[in-house]
């Protein structure tokens, strides 16, 4: 993808925006082209640099830091969240994840356990009340999911739960919560996802 990264300049700092299609090889190489162009920006100025568009994962952020430092003496800011979960989240996007980087947990979690991963996670096993799996993407639990859940973990509504079960009083996809009524924790639901911004559970 060409000019995936492109420079914007702004009074009180430089913007670099990243097209949220872009795959990591593609950032790193269009990042190397633009770098003899943000260096001209700095012969004497020290203003900071935003890097937004697409939501990075901290690899990615890591990559972008070292390449523009390596060159340049520069503040850097990013607009993707530095955590996976709730509190980090500060956009919701929407991006097809049929494939990514999956992390196996292999057995079953107990309660005071956490799994995090900024790709998929599939827990081989049953999560258990009081233990708790967060993914950048999709979640697949091979048992019952009793315990806390939540996909696309950095504000991705494209994410999805399943499960053999689901039996958690709640969900969570982006930054969208459902909380279980009686009703739906007595039905057999083995699927969740966003729909119309609700989570849907079939």
């Amino acid at each position: 993808m060409k000019n995936c990264v492109s420079i914007v300049l702004g009074k009180e700092e430089i913007t670099l925006k990243i097209n949220e299609k872009a795959k990591t090889k593609e950032i790193e190489e269009c990042l190397e082209e633009k770098i003899p162009e943000l260096k001209k920006l700095y012969k004497d100025e020290k203003t900071p640099i935003f890097v937004t568009g697409k939501v990075l994962k901290t690899s990615e952020m890591e990559m972008v830091r070292s390449k523009i430092q390596q060159e340049i003496d520069v503040r850097i800011e990013f607009d993707s969240p530095k955590v996976l979960g709730l509190h980090g989240i500060k956009k919701a996007f929407s991006t097809e994840i049929e494939s990514s980087e999956t992390k196996f947990f292999k057995g079953s979690l107990r309660s005071g356990k956490k799994v995090e991963f900024e790709g998929s996670v599939v827990v081989l096993g049953d999560v258990n009340a009081g233990a708790e799996v967060i993914a950048g993407e999709n979640i697949v639990i091979l048992g019952i999911l009793r315990g806390v859940a939540h996909a696309g973990a950095k504000g991705n509504k494209k994410a999805m739960i399943a499960a053999a079960a689901i039996d958690a009083p709640q969900l969570r996809i982006a930054n969208i919560v459902k909380e279980m009524e009686k009703e739906e924790e007595q039905e057999r639901k083995t699927y969740a996802y966003i729909q119309e911004n609700e989570i849907v559970i079939e």
